[in-house]
């Protein structure tokens, strides 16, 4: 049975993925560092020491063909997507092998212009929409992954 992971360190929609989860009857697993924490009847937390993509790493190895993962961090998505299972960030986007290198180059190019004193746009102010875009989008890819995982 497919399981979701969670990451989430800045991620806004813990809540509303456990509760369509449960709809789905999925295992949840949230992966973050010592500067936060989760206790959720039910769900299962990793916790693991601060450092740069320790995160990351703790959820990648316990990912496998057809579990979801929601971040927000492209690299993550992409190494999950090497593993053959689904990615979505916290707006409702899935990851794709047909986006992914994009997202990726997006990201360098926006990091370079920072690095020489360049300014980039933050993210949008969540909203109302953005939420139900998340809930409407992930709920389908649980029917999906459910779907697959029994025929």
């Amino acid at each position: 049975m497919s399981k979701i992971c969670i990451d989430a360190d800045g991620c806004p929609v813990v809540s509303e993925t456990i509760q369509i989860a449960k709809e789905f009857q999925l295992e949840v697993i949230i992966f973050c560092d010592t500067s936060h924490h989760f206790e959720i009847e039910g769900v299962k937390t990793v916790i693991v020491s601060k450092g740069a993509d320790a995160v990351d790493f703790a959820l990648v190895n316990q990912i496998h063909k057809g579990d979801i993962t929601i971040t927000q961090d492209y690299g993550l998505a992409a190494m999950v997507l090497a593993r053959g299972a689904y990615v979505m960030n916290q707006n409702g986007l899935q990851y794709t092998s047909k986006n992914i290198d994009q997202l990726l180059y997006s990201r360098h190019f926006n990091q370079k212009i920072r690095q020489a004193g360049g300014r980039t746009k933050g993210p949008k102010k969540r909203t109302k929409e953005i939420n139900d875009k998340f809930i409407d989008n992930f709920r389908k890819l649980c029917e999906h992954v459910i779907k697959n995982s029994n025929g």
